[in-house]
């Protein structure tokens, strides 16, 4: 359940996206335009906040800051920038992943076609970065600075991690080792940005600015994690895509290496030949018997524990610093 805080941080962080995506709203740009407010969830059908996401990384940046005890609303430039390379990624992801369903709508390649896609999530990715200009003003060009030089880091990380997502799936030898650099690119870089540019906007001191950077790693950590379990054992109308196509697509997931690891049944079937869509049922419960579906749950409390154990070396104040604590729980309980 949120708080008053927490709605009030969203009203303004769409309103702030809305205005930063309001770049491309010409004549001239309509169809485009179009585009983005379809992916953002402002319009089509289905439109509304199901389609728009949680906007999760902008809530931890200007939550951080709140609890640090600064003023958030400066910040919401920076908020809007985070959200929209998250959605940039998104777009990108469903491309080369051939995934046809973003929260539980026609994905922008499927919608449009793959050209048209990979332009809507480049228009995301550069209006990110000019959204961090308008912070010029607000913070000292110290705190710009550095804040902009975490987002540019976040998102090679971001690339390089989708790198190793794809490239795993034409390797049969991956260990866990190499599943947990993947993913602290592919989804713990930009959570970890987002608390790490709260603090530094906060006006933190270094120790406190490091503690929220490691919480942000380890939720990112335990959400991907989550997210993998969610894409094989989670309810499709719930999740709004399809938990037929991570195993289909032979998507290395945190539960398939265990499920390898552990050289039972499912490594012999998932071995054997290519899989079709008819044995993902068949696969799915041979990886819950060989316990990869609790093996996995375990590693998310664990993920977890360590992402409260930075919070609490953050020390973060206030309703902020409550709503930080149950967002947490919220997102390694979510079931979407």
């Amino acid at each position: 359940m949120s708080n008053l805080l927490e709605r009030t941080i969203l009203i303004a962080v769409e309103s702030e996206l809305q205005r930063q995506v309001a770049r491309l709203d010409h004549p001239l740009n309509k169809s485009f335009f179009e585009m983005l407010t379809y992916h953002m969830g402002w319009s089509g059908i289905g439109s509304g906040p199901d389609a728009a996401g949680k906007r999760i990384r902008p809530l931890l940046m200007l939550l951080t800051i709140d609890a640090i005890g600064e003023k958030w609303e400066l910040a919401l430039p920076a908020a809007a920038s985070i959200e929209l390379i998250h959605n940039f990624s998104l777009v990108h992801d469903d491309i080369q992943d051939k995934s046809p369903l973003r929260r539980g709508r026609l994905a922008i390649w499927k919608k449009w076609g793959v050209a048209q896609a990979i332009n809507v999530g480049d228009s995301l990715f550069i209006i990110a970065h000019l959204a961090m200009s308008d912070l010029h003003g607000k913070y000292s060009y110290e705190s710009i600075f550095k804040a902009t030089r975490v987002i540019l880091e976040a998102c090679l990380d971001l690339t390089c991690g989708q790198f190793m997502d794809i490239e795993y799936e034409k390797q049969d030898n991956l260990t866990i080792e190499d599943y947990w650099t993947m993913i602290a690119g592919k989804t713990a870089a930009l959570l970890s940005a987002s608390t790490f540019i709260g603090s530094i906007l906060g006006s933190s001191n270094e120790a406190t600015q490091m503690a929220y950077r490691d919480f942000g790693h380890y939720l990112g950590l335990a959400f991907q994690v989550q997210d993998d379990i969610l894409g094989i054992w989670g309810v499709s109308s719930l999740t709004g895509k399809s938990n037929e196509s991570d195993l289909y697509t032979g998507k290395m997931s945190l539960p398939v290496l265990y499920g390898l690891e552990r050289s039972g049944q499912f490594a012999k079937r998932w071995k054997q030949s290519r899989i079709n869509k008819d044995d993902i049922p068949e696969l799915s419960e041979l990886l819950r018997t060989d316990g990869a579906q609790l093996k996995a749950q375990e590693t998310v409390d664990q993920m977890t524990e360590l992402a409260l154990k930075s919070l609490r070396q953050a020390d973060p104040k206030g309703e902020a610093g409550e709503t930080l604590y149950n967002i947490s729980q919220r997102l390694i309980q979510r079931q979407s």
